[in-house]
């Protein structure tokens, strides 16, 4: 996770490590795991939530960061860790404001986190496009745009270079490297092309075609997720969702996509493996995820 809101996440670790200096409990290896643990969450509170003090931590910042990590395909070992390290360490806290909430009441199954929609409307979508495109930002609106029309990551948007931009609109169908190397064909549509050719008349052959040759790829992906952060509320029409993320255009994607398939007469099990391969994994348990705002509505 890139860190947004660096200062707030330094001062956070600060308060960690007083906490840290003084614990005596545990062994050194469990030590540093629950230090690796919190360092995570404090990065998650700084970028989420602003949150400047951890007395102040609250159910809802544990809620969603349980969520965060079910989302992320944490394993359930993974998340009961960290969380037990929140909680070993918010007891260290003098005067806490609230009690945290135990495992047992935060439905930490992978089942029960499939209900929460993180998917953007096309209005929302529409709304974060025209921002972008308003505030002369055509390289936000071309990685939200691959996001939601063809399920990119945020890091794979950052890798493509004006070769990769002119070979789609040679063949209507961009060649990605996912995670771990691995590489996947995703169509584009007439948006993706109009946007692809707006920056390629401005960007010279050969660089990246979003980020610019001086901005580190790091600082450029904070930029964009703080840029997503400070808008969606002008954008968000459902407060019963969850916050829109870059990610969840991913969910969007995928929801579309399984629709359209299912339309033209796919069945459950193949149009999930289309998305699955689309999306760039081949788990069925994490399509299921990106698919959740479809079973909580009882459409598939």
């Amino acid at each position: 996770m890139t860190t947004l809101n660096t200062g707030i996440f330094k001062n956070l670790l600060e308060q960690l490590d007083k906490l840290f200096k003084h614990n005596r409990q545990g062994s050194i290896k469990t030590k540093e795991r629950y230090y690796q643990a919190l360092q995570r969450f404090c990065r998650y509170l700084a970028s989420e939530w602003r949150l400047q003090k951890l007395a102040n931590i609250a159910p809802k910042h544990i809620e969603g960061y349980a969520k965060f990590l079910i989302v992320n395909n944490k394993s359930a070992t993974t998340i009961k860790t960290d969380l037990s390290a929140i909680r070993f360490f918010h007891d260290k806290i003098s005067e806490p404001r609230f009690r945290l909430p135990d495992n047992s009441m935060l439905a930490l199954s992978r089942r029960k986190f499939v209900g929460f929609d993180r998917t953007w409307s096309a209005s929302e979508f529409a709304q974060m496009l025209a921002i972008a495109e308003n505030t002369n930002h055509v390289d936000y609106a071309c990685s939200i745009s691959l996001a939601y029309h063809a399920g990119l990551r945020i890091h794979e948007c950052c890798r493509l270079d004006t070769a990769a931009a002119e070979s789609a609109l040679r063949v209507d169908k961009l060649t990605v490297k996912g995670k771990n190397g691995k590489v996947r064909t995703v169509p584009i549509n007439t948006a993706i092309a109009d946007l692809f050719r707006s920056l390629l008349a401005v960007i010279a052959r050969g660089e990246k075609l979003l980020v610019p040759s001086d901005v580190p790829t790091h600082v450029y992906i904070k930029r964009l997720q703080g840029f997503i952060a400070r808008h969606r509320d002008n954008c968000s029409q459902n407060t019963n969702k969850e916050r829109l993320t870059f990610h969840g255009l991913r969910h969007s994607f995928a929801v579309h996509k399984f629709s359209e398939l299912i339309g033209n007469g796919y069945s459950e099990s193949q149009a999930k493996r289309e998305v699955s391969k689309l999306l760039g994994h081949e788990r069925e348990d994490v399509t299921e995820i990106y698919l959740s705002s479809l079973r909580k509505v009882g459409d598939c």
